[in-house]
């Protein structure tokens, strides 16, 4: 049998399996799936038709020292899958909330820390781990075992290498490897089965070469893609990141890194 708390709300057709923990103010929407010896704590607000495997921890109070049990929030969108012993942390005052938004999946022994925000259609792979104030966006793959450092932003549509050490902000559309990690090459091949037309993709490969190949620093980059590249979303989307990178962009492209 598992123990939930008599106040916890829990939806219609809810599947909890033995020695689950559901704790008090937390929600649980309709047709989720709550694995054995997964632990729910309170924050928690989790969609519909969520999948939590076994060993996983939702909305543990943050590792962070500063906390002084302030009531924050863990929210999870619906169609998620969380895999066998993943943590996600609940916010801090600095934000109130961690977000992990819909249609994800995380693999098995991610750790998403407090004030973190992922967005929706993401795939954090097998270990990936995503220390405190992290912005990821929508669509983003990050391989296994990578590690992101406090208060980065990774771009739509990223993908990111497995065992990849994260410590600059990944603008969209890329694909990032090596170590320290550096732009090689626009993420195309993911860009076309989410319906990118080859002329936005082109528009895109043309942004990163100025910006990641021409040589020039990120400044005179950003003048000349407005001067050279026409408005499109793709444009704006890109720049608006540059723009905001608060860490700095990853490293650009280098022969000596192939």
């Amino acid at each position: 049998m598992y123990w939930a708390h008599p106040t916890a709300k829990i939806g219609k057709d809810v599947k909890i399996d033995p020695f689950a923990v559901i704790h008090e103010n937390v929600e649980i929407g309709d047709g989720c799936w709550i694995g054995s010896n997964v632990s729910i704590f309170p924050g928690a607000r989790i969609g519909k038709n969520v999948q939590i495997y076994p060993g996983a921890v939702i909305s543990a109070v943050p590792q962070d020292l500063k906390f002084a049990g302030e009531e924050t929030f863990t929210y999870i969108g619906d169609n998620t899958i969380i895999r066998e012993y993943v943590t996600i942390n609940r916010g801090t005052a600095a934000e109130g909330k961690t977000v992990v938004g819909s249609d994800n999946l995380l693999m098995a022994y991610v750790h998403v820390a407090h004030d973190c925000q992922v967005g929706s259609h993401c795939i954090l792979a097998n270990g990936v781990t995503l220390a405190g104030h992290i912005t990821i966006h929508d669509y983003a793959i990050i391989g296994g075992l990578t590690a992101i450092h406090q208060f980065v932003h990774v771009g739509a549509h990223v993908m990111i290498s497995g065992g990849s050490l994260v410590r600059k902000d990944v603008p969209p559309f890329v694909k990032a490897a090596h170590d320290p990690l550096a732009y090689v090459g626009v993420n195309s091949v993911g860009l076309r089965r989410r319906g990118f037309s080859n002329e936005a993709i082109a528009t895109i490969q043309e942004i990163y070469r100025i910006l990641f190949i021409r040589g020039i620093n990120t400044t005179n980059a950003i003048h000349a893609i407005e001067s050279e590249i026409p408005e499109s979303a793709e444009r704006n989307q890109i720049l608006a990141f540059i723009k905001q990178a608060s860490r700095g962009l990853m490293r650009g492209y280098s022969k000596d890194e192939d």
